[in-house]
């Protein structure tokens, strides 16, 4: 019999099972009493802190939201003394804020808008891959810079055990750097030499799961019921098959289930991702607690943009899909305020890979928000599908909703991540066109991989199962759009379409609402690597296709024009200061969509405080004229310099123009 199990004529309850052991209610430093911490400068003393300053902005931070955070948190957990423990380590972490971080918490909160500048551009890379460590990623902060980014996106480097780590996603330790990349003092410098270049940082944190070599875990294996109660744990499996009617599978083929059984104590323990990575259970107040302590500990070492990885799972219960449920935007909106009472520069990021209308909720509202910033998913996934169709339709349809969202909503906008392509497509709308989602899926799958005539694009699969058809698609932005064909077959006049193919789709990207953000290597046309395969670690995962490593071999040829490299960065430099010299690119400007009446071109159209831009993207190969009557006075297009009319515009092959009205100065 395993120590801390609850039983129920026989068999595990599910109610019992994910209550919270009672010595999670130990007695912890400062008062027990909840309400008392609603006044933190009364309890100045009890905490050791010497500056009335410090503690007054605590107090009123913490005065601001205390009464909506304790009302969330008695809803879900019902107990004074983990709130009352919550309140005060939340105090002793914003003691432990550097004062630089403190400077910073300051100057944004008197400026709340100041990440939906014009000026924010991003990047995400590996820190072994992009420069072997933190230290080598340091010294590249000056090419971060001419690459015109003020935000990295530092892919998870937090201590995971080789071979078992679903690329850094299985987490062993939340407040141990992987010793390959570094130290949590590397971190430290790293984000404070990213402060003074005026560059964000941003890191994941793994809220769903630990790894199975997590102390937690390795505890709660040993039967400790105390951990125990922080994972999802049956002794037989009448429950966990009550779940599995429910709750849909991530990765049926490569880990079908969501439990996984532990012979050596003979236990099941729910695992919705891999095997490894057990869930946490967060109708546990411990586990909140302790979680929300990894991330002020991680938000004080100089993080700035904090994504919440997988956060629609992180709340379970039986007969529903474990996904979406109300509690988990219950615990969103505490980290919001969490953030806003410790370290208010900090930011939410929220990992939502879903339609639109399940994305949506995560900001929360005006009111009351929740996340900052939110992925845009599917049109990421339906520009994909318009460079294989060449038809804009769908895409237009996906930016319509988009662009009638609230202003306040800032969605980051990429055209590849780190992770697989998955083909979440508005099929309802797909099936008045003909097409079926099953056939549509094979076609998009077949067409990346190369496989159809017209295609000149080239990856692998992922995932895919011959059961329901279904696959994801992995392969680098430059490989996608023809580069890497053209380089192998040693064809200028394709490698020269294929460029500027790559460039149409930035351009466009750039002109969407919200925030773009590139993946390393793009910026100088960077192939799929195949060499993965030659790693033990990695060969069974095709996403490490276009997970290579930087060729900084190449990235010198970045200053001349004649190479592709030159072209792809020389190319986005341009993009990139027209979008940080036009006031038309901040996230609060109108934008729209505007019909061209041609099915391979698309125009969006941009206003903010008298300017007005208009971009064209041409996603075929053919030259094709967009009927448009934008006659209201004269444009320039930014891209060439010319003087043009946005009337029955000409847009060559996987062209594009970004046409600025001219202003009476103009």
């Amino acid at each position: 019999m395993v120590k801390g199990k609850a039983k129920t004529n026989g068999k595990t309850s599910d109610m019992e099972a994910q209550k919270p052991e009672k010595q999670a209610k130990k007695k912890v430093s400062g008062t027990q009493d909840s309400k008392a911490t609603a006044d933190p400068a009364a309890e100045a003393g009890a905490h050791g802190a010497s500056d009335d300053k410090l503690t007054k902005i605590f107090g009123e931070r913490l005065r601001r939201h205390h009464d909506e955070l304790r009302w969330l948190y008695m809803e879900l957990y019902e107990n004074d003394s983990m709130f009352a423990e919550l309140c005060d380590q939340m105090y002793r972490f914003y003691l432990e804020r550097n004062d630089e971080l403190k400077k910073l918490d300051s100057k944004r909160e008197k400026d709340k808008e100041w990440y939906k500048q014009n000026d924010m551009l991003g990047m995400m890379f590996y820190i072994d891959n992009f420069a072997g460590n933190m230290k080598g990623v340091q010294s590249r902060l000056d090419y971060i810079g001419q690459c015109n980014v003020n935000y990295i996106h530092l892919m998870p480097f937090l201590e995971t055990p080789e071979g078992r780590s679903d690329g850094g996603y299985a987490v062993a330790d939340f407040r141990k750097v992987q010793e390959k990349l570094g130290s949590m003092e590397d971190l430290d410098r790293l984000t404070a030499a990213c402060h003074k270049k005026g560059i964000n940082v941003c890191m994941d944190f793994v809220m769903n799961h630990t790894s199975e070599d997590h102390e937690w875990a390795k505890k709660a294996r040993e039967g400790d019921g105390e951990y125990m109660s922080r994972y999802f744990f049956f002794d037989n499996g009448d429950i966990p098959a009550q779940y599995e009617r429910t709750v849909p599978q991530v990765f049926p083929t490569t880990a079908p289930g969501n439990f996984t059984w532990l012979p050596d104590i003979g236990h099941y323990v729910m695992t919705t991702f891999y095997p490894y990575q057990w869930d946490l259970n967060y109708r546990n107040p411990r586990v909140f607690n302790d979680m929300m302590y990894n991330f002020l500990y991680l938000a004080n070492r100089g993080i700035d943009i904090i994504r919440i990885d997988a956060v629609p799972y992180i709340w379970k219960e039986l007969n529903t899909p474990c996904r979406n449920l109300k509690q988990v935007h219950t615990i969103v909106r505490m980290m919001r305020m969490i953030c806003e009472i410790i370290c208010p520069s900090v930011l939410l990021l929220g990992e939502v890979v879903m339609e639109p209308e399940k994305v949506v909720p995560y900001f929360g509202t005006v009111e009351k928000p929740e996340c900052h910033m939110l992925y845009n998913v599917t049109t990421m996934a339906t520009t994909w599908h318009t460079v294989a169709t060449r038809n804009v339709k769908l895409l237009k349809r996906q930016l319509d909703i988009v662009n009638g969202l609230p202003k306040e909503y800032v969605f980051l906008n990429y055209l590849r991540c780190h992770d697989d392509i998955g083909w979440g497509l508005d099929y309802g709308t797909l099936q008045t066109e003909g097409m079926g989602e099953r056939s549509h899926k094979q076609y998009l799958n077949d067409y990346f991989q190369g496989f159809t005539e017209d295609s000149t694009s080239r990856g692998e699969l992922y995932n895919a199962d011959p059961v329901t058809g279904d696959a994801r698609f992995c392969g680098t932005t430059a490989s996608m759009c023809g580069i890497e064909k053209a380089g192998f077959e040693q064809d200028e006049a394709a490698m020269e379409t294929a460029v500027r193919k790559d460039l149409m789709l930035h351009a466009y990207m750039f002109m969407q609402s919200g925030i773009p953000v590139l993946y390393s290597g793009d910026e100088i046309g960077q192939v799929n690597d195949y060499t993965y395969k030659e790693d033990p670690n990695k060969a069974a995962d095709s996403r490490y296709l276009h997970r290579g490593a930087m060729n900084w071999e190449l990235a010198k040829n970045r200053t001349d024009a004649d190479t592709v490299e030159g072209k792809m960065f020389q190319g986005l430099d341009q993009l990139e200061k027209i979008r940080k010299t036009e006031k038309v690119f901040v996230t609060q400007a109108d934008t729209w969509t505007i019909e061209t009446w041609d099915d391979s071109l698309l125009c969006i159209g941009r206003y903010y405080e008298g300017e007005k831009l208009i971009g064209l993207f041409n996603f075929s190969g053919e030259d094709r004229t967009a009927w448009i009557k934008e006659a209201d006075g004269d444009y320039v297009d930014l891209i060439s310099g010319n003087r043009v009319q946005p009337v029955d515009v000409q847009v060559p092959g996987y062209g594009f123009l970004y046409m600025k009205k001219l202003t009476a100065q103009g």
